[in-house]
């Protein structure tokens, strides 16, 4: 199941932007981050989405979830400026933000391409 981040949860298990300049993940397993808001009507047709990969990627992809009307300055940080985006992290390297409601083989396959991990 998808965990919602509040900006103390994110810079403990994804990012420190506050201490480090440069990117540098604190995961253990890739994740992927979805910012959205109860008003998006695409946010909530990516909801269930989400859940049903949390599941298939189980033990293999972390997935959260940042409500931006909650935690707007983590919206910033990120330069979130439509909703749903989607910030597939891979575990070494750069992260790839994808906007836009995805359709699920869509977000299987941005996994599978920018997060090398196959579906269980």
């Amino acid at each position: 199941m998808a965990e919602n981040l509040t900006k103390q949860a994110f810079l403990e298990k994804v990012f420190n932007y506050e201490k480090n300049k440069e990117w540098k993940f604190e995961g253990e397993l890739p994740a992927v981050i979805d910012f959205w808001a109860p008003w998006c009507g695409p946010c909530r047709m990516v909801g269930p989405v989400i859940e049903e990969l949390s599941k298939e990627y189980s033990g293999k992809v972390n997935f959260y979830k940042v409500n931006t009307d909650e935690e707007q300055e983590l919206a910033g940080a990120f330069g979130i400026r439509s909703i749903p985006s989607l910030l597939f992290v891979p575990l070494s390297g750069q992260p790839k933000m994808a906007v836009g409601a995805l359709p699920k083989e869509g977000m299987k396959e941005a996994i599978e391409k920018e997060l090398l991990v196959a579906a269980n």
